[in-house]
């Protein structure tokens, strides 16, 4: 399959937003560069660039918590991505949450953890 042309900002990036194909939730979001792009297209499963320890990594890759892609989408200005999949595992969030926006803007926790990041991940 072909990557359409899409516009990259300066270190070569797309925001890429993750979500739900069953329930339209919004999971996550990160970056893909085009390899990470291309890598989740022949695989099936989410891939994305890691800006702070610069380096590709796959969604679940230590937690289980797989995506499956059922659908890439660009926006209208080919500046960012949208992409429906199907969340494998208790949730998204390496913080222990189905999805990395469990916080309203006061602060307050709108959603409670589906799983222990500590058993899962190991930490904090």
């Amino acid at each position: 399959m072909k990557i359409p042309e899409l516009k990259y900002d300066e270190q070569g990036l797309v925001p890429a937003i993750i979500q739900d194909v069953t329930d339209n939730e919004v999971l996550m979001m990160a970056y893909m560069n085009r390899p990470s792009l291309q890598k989740t297209i022949e695989t099936g499963y989410t891939h994305f660039w890691s800006r702070s320890r610069q380096k590709y990594w796959k969604k679940g890759e230590s937690s289980g918590h797989l995506q499956e892609v059922r659908q890439v989408l660009y926006d209208c200005d080919r500046d960012t991505l949208l992409i429906k999949v199907s969340q494998k595992g208790p949730g998204a969030c390496h913080t222990g949450h189905r999805s990395c926006f469990h916080t309203d803007i006061s602060g307050r926790e709108i959603s409670g953890k589906t799983f222990s990041e500590k058993d899962v991940y190991g930490k904090k």
